[in-house]
C-alpha cells in the first residue's frame, strides 16, 4: 500500500492561495504470503517453502519477478545466506494447475521469472531449500526468510516473510572399534563404542538411548565402563553369556549436546559433537 498527496495553488490579482492537501492511498491488488511446511530446519533434510500470490484486482499481472533472500543476514561487514536452494525443486501453479517451471536463478538472492497472476486468481511457487554452513544450529536459533514480488502493475514491491527455527533434538551416531585387532584365545579384548551427538540437544535419560551388540565369539566380560565410570551388570546393562547378547539399560546412555562456534572472519558455523564412550572388556570364549 502506497500513499500519495498533492496540493493546488490559486493565483488571482497577484495573490497566491494554497488549497488543502488531498491525500489518498494506492491499495495493491496483490497479496503475498510465505509459509514453511515444517517450520524447522536442521543439518539434514530440506525445508519446503510455499509462496502464495493472490490477485484481487480485475487486471492480470504478468512478467513479475519473485525474489527470495534465502534468509540473508548481516554479520559484521558480511552478508551471509544460511539457506541454499535445492536445484530442480521449484513447482509453479496458477489457479491450482501445474505450469511449466519458471526460470530460476539460485542466487543468492533466489529469483523466479516470469511469474503471472490472473485477475481474481492466484499463483503459487513451492520450492525446497537446505541449511548450509551459515545457518545457526544452536537451540533457540532461527532464520527469517523474506520474499518480494515486483514488476509492471505494482506500485511497489509486495513483500512477505517466514521465520523457521532450528530443530531441537539429538543427532546420534555410533562407531565401534576393537583392540587389539589380532588376539589369541586367552588375550583380553576391549570393544569401544563412541557415541557422538551432532544435535543441539543432549540425549538425556528421557531419550531412552539403548545400545545392543551380540559378541561373536562370545565374550567373557571382565569390565564395562561408561565415560570412565564402572558399570554393574543388572543395573546399567544386561548380558547373556550363552548368546553373547549385550544390552545397555534404558536411559543408562546419555550424550551431551554439540557445541557451536562461528568463525569471526568467514561467518561459517562449526559443530563440535558431544561425545560419550562405552567400553566392554573381556576374553574370548
Amino acid at each position: 500500500m502506497a500513499q500519495f498527496s498533492n496540493q493546488a495553488t490559486l493565483l488571482y490579482n497577484g495573490i497566491r492561495s494554497a488549497s488543502n492537501i488531498a491525500a489518498g492511498e494506492i491499495v495493491e491488488s496483490l497479496a503475498v504470503t510465505k509459509t514453511a511446511v515444517s517450520g524447522v530446519y536442521g543439518e539434514a533434510g530440506s525445508v519446503v517453502f510455499v509462496i502464495s500470490m493472490v490477485n484481487s484486482g480485475s487486471t492480470a499481472l504478468s512478467g513479475l519477478t519473485l525474489t527470495d533472500d534465502l534468509g540473508e543476514y548481516k554479520f559484521g561487514t558480511l552478508f551471509l545466506t544460511p539457506l541454499s536452494y535445492t536445484s530442480g525443486s521449484a513447482k509453479y501453479y496458477v489457479n491450482g494447475a501445474l505450469q511449466p517451471a519458471p526460470t530460476v536463478a539460485a542466487g543468492p538472492p533466489l529469483t523466479f521469472t516470469p511469474i503471472s497472476v490472473p485477475a481474481g486468481g492466484s499463483a503459487v511457487i513451492i520450492y525446497e531449500a537446505s541449511a548450509n554452513q551459515y545457518a545457526p544450529m544452536e537451540a533457540g536459533s532461527s532464520i527469517t526468510n523474506g520474499v518480494s514480488v515486483s514488476g509492471e502493475g505494482l506500485a511497489a514491491p509486495v513483500t512477505a516473510e517466514e521465520t523457521i527455527s532450528a530443530a531441537e533434538e539429538p543427532e546420534l551416531s555410533l562407531t565401534k572399534t576393537v583392540f587389539p585387532a589380532s588376539v589369541t584365545g586367552s588375550d583380553t579384548v576391549t570393544y569401544t563404542f563412541l557415541i557422538q551427538n551432532t544435535g543441539n540437544t543432549a540425549a538425556d535419560a528421557a531419550s531412552g538411548v539403548v545400545i545392543t551388540d551380540t559378541f561373536s565369539p562370545v565374550l567373557d566380560i571382565t569390565g564395562v565402563t561408561f565415560n570412565g565410570a564402572s558399570w554393574t551388570q543388572g543395573t546399567q546393562y544386561t548380558y547373556d553369556e550363552a548368546t553373547g547378547l549385550f544390552t545397555t539399560a534404558d536411559a543408562a546412555v546419555t550424550v551431551p549436546a554439540a557445541s557451536y562456534t562461528q568463525d569471526t572472519d568467514t561467518g561459517e558455523w562449526t559443530a563440535t559433537p558431544g561425545v560419550s564412550t562405552l567400553t566392554v572388556s573381556g576374553t574370548l570364549s
